[in-house]
């Protein structure tokens, strides 16, 4: 199964979507880094496993019913 790695300015660690979705999930908060990052990934064209979008659609989910805060 490939992984997604995405490359963040901020800390400069690689970081795989999963890891990214539970940090967001356990802290409650999503920056709107993060946001991009994510929705990014869902739009690219780099094909991404079905196992990472169901992540990234966790975390839209999640927003809509208002679970995570936008934080900056």
């Amino acid at each position: 199964m490939t992984r997604l790695i995405m490359r963040t300015s901020q800390n400069r660690s690689n970081l795989t979507i999963y890891q990214m979705v539970e940090r967001i999930v356990a802290s409650g908060k999503l920056t709107r880094r993060e946001h991009l990052i994510l929705t990014s990934a869902i739009l690219s064209d780099d094909k991404i496993s079905e196992e990472d979008r169901s992540q990234i659609n966790r975390i839209f989910d999640y927003i809509q019913i208002g679970r995570l805060n936008f934080i900056d």
